[in-house]
């Protein structure tokens, strides 16, 4: 069963940001940072994505096995490795580490992608990379760990928006996105997503069905629910509802909003059919969770 990297790492990290409180991109990663005297981790096969930042400056060496090919190199200094969820990997370095370890969820990274930047990514989500140069990513990786290492009342605000600048540079270098077919009406497309998506954002407020989805996408109605379901695993209301209530989550962050006002501007009639909608996705009630949020 694959494991957490956490789980078996050999050393404890000097900054994690599990003891932290985040939300929204913050929410889909664990970031830890680590000084490792040399050391092996053995191998085993991941539920997350992995991604090392290596702050190391002077060069060293590293082995890294990944399904069962061994790679004996040279890591420099802002290097990165990119290790897919499911592919068994171990290693050895031999001097003492400098490096900052993201972990993604395959699940909420593939959300994130479609909700906020209208990518439909490939069940795969990140090409293998085994040692890339990337110093750019480096420099967000290294203002996370900074936020983390901080305790004034900013470094909350840093984390999160460093959060979603790493993770959506991430997509945008390193996201496998699905293959497009040529004959863009055979099947649901990031064309047809986007397209969809906009009417979303742009009708929240508003009474939006499938006919009027099916257009943005210009197809049937029956062919496009089909292809819909096929592709994001929901029904396209189904979807419309859960981006309703994901937006009305991030309204209510803003604990002076009514939910009155939050109700009418993710399109529900009322605060009535809002609490029952909330319930219904989330398990708890807009006040519900407005109150666990606040705890």
């Amino acid at each position: 069963m694959p494991r957490r990297y956490a789980d078996i790492f050999p050393s404890l990290p000097l900054l994690n940001s599990d003891t932290h409180e985040q939300s929204s991109a913050a929410a889909l990663m664990s970031v830890r940072y680590f000084q490792a005297e040399p050391d092996t981790m053995p191998e085993d096969v991941f539920a997350e994505h992995h991604i090392l930042l290596n702050l190391q400056e002077n060069a060293h060496r590293v082995q890294n096995t990944r399904d069962g090919k061994m790679r004996d190199f040279t890591l420099q200094k802002d290097d990165i490795i990119v290790t897919p969820a499911g592919m068994r990997s171990g290693w050895r370095w031999f001097a003492k580490s400098d490096v900052i370890i993201v972990t993604l969820d395959p699940a909420k990274v593939a959300k994130f992608a479609q909700t906020e930047l209208g990518l439909l990514l490939d069940p795969q989500q990140f090409n293998d990379e085994p040692q890339f140069s990337d110093p750019d990513l480096c420099a967000a990786g290294v203002m996370l760990r900074d936020a983390l290492e901080s305790d004034d009342i900013s470094s909350g605000v840093m984390f999160e928006a460093m959060s979603r600048v790493l993770l959506v540079k991430l997509l945008q270098r390193y996201g496998k996105r699905r293959a497009e077919d040529i004959a863009l009406s055979a099947r649901f497309t990031s064309s047809h997503y986007n397209r969809v998506l906009a009417f979303i954002r742009t009708r929240l407020d508003q009474t939006i069905t499938v006919d009027e989805l099916a257009g943005e996408a210009r197809m049937s109605p029956s062919h496009f629910s089909r292809v819909f379901k096929e592709t994001l695993g929901s029904t396209p209301m189904q979807y419309v509802l859960a981006y309703r209530i994901e937006q009305a989550m991030k309204m209510m962050e803003d604990a002076t909003r009514p939910l009155g006002d939050v109700a009418l501007a993710c399109g529900f009639a009322d605060h009535a059919h809002f609490s029952r909608s909330f319930k219904q996705v989330t398990g708890q009630t807009p006040r519900q969770f407005r109150s666990a949020r606040a705890a």
